[in-house]
């Protein structure tokens, strides 16, 4: 079976999709990627990242609409949906990490049918 792949994508991947990709690395559910949607970011988020994707979580939905306006003539755009994850915490916070946890599990159980695991970071 294919794992789901997953993007996740906030606004200068810094803390938030960083942290997100460094909690389901490992996990053997799913194939994860990170991005941002700045100028700024280490990772800007790409059309080869939306064909790689099944599903795009972006932490607010102001990254939503920039990634639909950015890639308006992308053809078959995967579904993307916000986890709601204000910009006010640094990477690796314990409650960023379980906000993250909440959403995903979430997307991964109704979009995907995937029951909740245990990552191999032992983060989950």
């Amino acid at each position: 079976m294919h794992k789901p792949h997953i993007l996740f994508v906030c606004g200068r991947h810094r803390w938030r999709s960083p942290t997100a990709e460094a909690i389901y690395r490992k996990d053997p559910r799913v194939k994860i990627r990170s991005a941002g949607v700045s100028d700024k970011s280490r990772h800007r988020v790409s059309d080869n990242d939306l064909d790689w994707a099944d599903l795009v979580l972006v932490m607010e939905r102001k990254y939503k609409s920039r990634i639909l306006e950015t890639f308006r003539d992308h053809p078959n755009l995967p579904r993307i949906v916000s986890l709601d994850i204000p910009d006010e915490y640094e990477r690796m916070n314990e409650q960023l990490i379980a906000l993250i946890q909440e959403g995903t599990e979430f997307y991964l159980r109704e979009v995907f049918g995937i029951e909740p695991g245990a990552a191999a970071d032992g983060v989950l």
